[in-house]
Formats: C-alpha cells, sequence, structure tokens
C-alpha cells in the first residue's frame, strides 16, 4: 500500500515543480521579419534592449479602431524611455485601407503589413484581433491582451520592464 501512496506523492510534486517551472518560464518572441507601410524589412530581433508591445489589429476592428488612441498615448509616454510598438495589420485588411487609417490618425509608430498571416501565425496563429503582446528587453513574451488593454495595468507593466536591466 505504501509503494502506491509515494508513486502518487512523487506524481503530484512533479507535477506542482512543472507547473510551477512553466509559471515562471517565459516565451521567446518568434524571430519573425515584417514589412512596414514604407517598404522597409525589419525582424523583431532588431528591436532587443526594448520593450516591445505587437499589437495585432484590423481597420475593420470595431475595438482595434477605438484602442488605437490608447496606444498612441501609451507610445508616446514611454518611448523616449524605450518602448517600441509594432502594429501589424492583418493579412485580410487591405493595404491601401492600412496606409490611410496610419496617415489620416498620424500613428507615430511602426505599422506593419502582413499580408500572409505569417506575422500572426509565429505568434500562435493570431485571429483574434486586437491581440497585443508585451515583449521585454530579453525578447520574452510576458503578457498577451486578447481585446482592449487595461492601460492602467498596461502602462504599470510597462513601468516595471522598462525599469529592469
Amino acid at each position: 500500500m505504501k509503494k502506491p501512496a509515494v508513486l502518487a506523492a512523487a506524481v503530484v510534486a512533479l507535477a506542482v515543480a512543472v507547473t510551477g517551472w512553466m509559471a515562471l518560464s517565459r516565451d521567446e518572441a518568434p524571430a519573425v521579419g515584417y514589412v512596414l507601410l514604407d517598404g522597409r524589412k525589419e525582424h523583431l530581433a532588431d528591436l532587443r534592449g526594448k520593450v516591445v508591445l505587437v499589437n495585432f489589429w484590423a481597420t475593420s476592428c470595431v475595438t482595434c479602431v477605438k484602442e488605437m488612441p490608447g496606444l498612441v498615448d501609451t507610445y508616446r509616454k514611454y518611448h523616449e524611455r524605450g518602448l517600441d510598438l509594432v502594429a501589424v495589420a492583418m493579412s485580410y485588411d487591405p493595404p491601401a485601407y492600412v496606409s490611410n487609417f496610419a496617415q489620416s490618425r498620424q500613428l507615430p509608430f511602426k505599422v506593419a503589413i502582413d499580408n500572409t498571416g505569417e506575422v500572426a501565425r509565429q505568434f500562435g496563429d493570431v485571429k483574434l484581433t486586437p491581440t497585443t503582446y508585451v515583449v521585454n528587453k530579453r525578447g520574452q513574451i510576458v503578457k498577451r491582451y486578447v481585446g482592449e488593454p487595461d492601460f492602467a495595468q498596461l502602462h504599470q507593466l510597462i513601468e516595471r520592464l522598462l525599469a529592469e536591466a
């Protein structure tokens, strides 16, 4: 009788250890390349050393349009301290619509066209918009928001990540 109880306790202890390790480990952001509206090609890895928001959005997404002023404010508030933001337009969004939106709203951050859907696939096959990933200075994903983030909480997280060495 004692062996099954010891074995069960060992299995439980192992499961707790693995769960704890997984909670503490952070996924590396994918090494994706993307094309900006001006035609320049960049890679997410080029932004190492900065805190980065990667926002998947579409011009046809009401919540995406609603959250854009908050993203603009966040970018302006933290950009000089080391925040960067890449707004990745979904593959189904016509590039002319994306370009018009970015120009008419004077978006100050990078806007990428994901015409093949590869960037969304690399980030876990993003389908829902808006979806925003927070990437720390080491290139690790520390948070994912589906829907409009609570900007006060997002700003607290950005402050903490910017303060990290």
